[in-house]
């Protein structure tokens, strides 16, 4: 009878667990270090990835307290199989409030929507900046930096030569990647998703299974020291995809704050 007891309050804390993981809203801090900027400088953004579709009502204030400097939207705002664009349309009305430039870069779930024209031309409403295949370059707290994306990468849509193509890469360079990728250039720091950071993540051991890289992924979740040079940070996302769970590996956005290394 005492191990039947143990077993079953084990049980129900795993499920408040992935309850609370799966349904709760992080909000992940990341601080790159970047040597194009000198000392006070810094730049601040919020990025928000695989939402696929979620209903955030409720969790709005948890975002819109937040003071970044600009918002990336690193796809998959909505699922494969999603009809209409509601819950979308009540995220963009939250963010627009923030009274910060957004941009996106479409994820595998858009490329594969029958509705993903109706998404764009939702965006355009809303101002949303759309940098699949190109890039800007804008100027944050003094300080221009490129701001390059690319359509997504696991279905064949990236064009990275014509994203970067004439940059000035003597300025700080950020690059919108709904898939990880690991590109041989100059580029200074990737924003990714795609993962959800496995999604059910292990102790000690970390993402079961994540899309295009199978079990255990060398890629999942948080930021990595490329041989390029180039930083990459993968942001585990806020929805789920398969299964509705998530497991040590809580839904969130992030904001990431580039600063000089000095």
């Amino acid at each position: 009878m005492k191990k039947f007891i143990i077993i079953t309050i084990i049980f129900l804390l795993l499920i408040v667990k992935v309850i609370n993981d799966t349904t709760a809203i992080k909000v992940n801090t990341v601080t790159i270090p970047n040597d194009k900027l000198t000392t006070n400088q810094k730049i601040s953004i919020l990025q928000i990835s695989d939402v696929h579709n979620r209903d955030l009502e409720g969790s709005f204030d948890r975002l819109t307290e937040l003071d970044p400097d600009l918002i990336v939207l690193t796809g998959d705002l909505i699922d494969r199989k999603t009809t209409d664009l509601t819950n979308t349309t009540k995220l963009l009305d939250q963010l627009v409030t923030m009274d910060r430039p957004i941009y996106f870069v479409s994820g595998n779930h858009e490329q594969e929507s029958p509705i993903f024209a109706d998404l764009k031309g939702l965006l355009a409403e809303y101002e949303v900046i759309e940098l699949d295949n190109q890039h800007m370059t804008i100027e944050v707290n003094g300080v221009p930096i490129n701001l390059a994306g690319v359509a997504n990468a696991s279905t064949g849509h990236a064009k990275l030569i014509d994203a970067l193509e004439g940059v000035n890469l003597t300025y700080p360079t950020v690059l919108l990647s709904h898939s990880p990728i690991t590109p041989d250039n100059e580029i200074d720091l990737i924003l990714s998703g795609h993962t959800h950071g496995g999604q059910v993540r292990l102790p000690f051991i970390g993402g079961l299974i994540a899309p295009d890289q199978g079990f255990f992924p060398e890629y999942d979740k948080g930021i990595y020291e490329l041989d390029s040079g180039a930083t990459l940070y993968i942001d585990s996302g806020l929805g789920t995809s398969l299964l509705p769970i998530r497991f040590f590996n809580e839904a969130q956005v992030s904001i990431v704050t580039i600063i000089s290394e000095e």
